[in-house]
């Protein structure tokens, strides 16, 4: 069996590295994540398929897919009258990944303010970079919020 969908191979290694980086994902997770990407047509891609296009173990594919499925970047799903189990792209994988995005910079601001709270700085300078930082956080947020319920 070759690859069922169609791949550019350039594209294909700057989306391992990104996707690697950005998603702290193995190797592997970030290879099998850009593959799926390429599959446009959303038909799914079984698991033998990502053994022999990537010549790994089924051991190390099934674990990586595991991985992928947790953090909630691909669903699997199964096909009429198909025993095989096939694997996609999360549709909601913007959603997840920018609320994650939200909720650190959340986080970062209450860190921020506490830490501000126990400073008890008095230094104009320190409390207007203080704030010229939290306003740049919070516009941030409420701007990736108003994208994400146009998506």
């Amino acid at each position: 069996m070759n690859s069922t969908i169609e791949i550019n191979r350039e594209i294909f290694r700057e989306m391992v590295k990104f996707y690697g980086e950005t998603l702290n994902l193995p190797p592997l997770s970030a290879k099998i994540y850009a593959y799926l990407i390429f599959d446009f047509e959303r038909n799914g891609i079984c698991f033998e398929e990502f053994v022999e296009v990537f010549s790994a173990s089924k051991s190390s594919v099934s674990s990586n897919l595991n991985l992928l499925l947790n953090a909630n970047l691909i669903v699997d799903f199964n096909k009429i009258n198909e025993r095989k189990r096939f694997f996609m792209i999360n549709e909601n994988y913007m959603q997840i990944r920018f609320t994650a995005i939200i909720d650190k910079m959340k986080r970062e601001i209450s860190i921020l303010d506490q830490l501000n709270e126990f400073r008890k700085s008095n230094d104009e300078k320190i409390l207007e970079r203080f704030e010229i930082y939290k306003s740049l956080l919070n516009k941030n947020i409420k701007n990736i919020e108003e994208t994400l319920h146009k998506i």
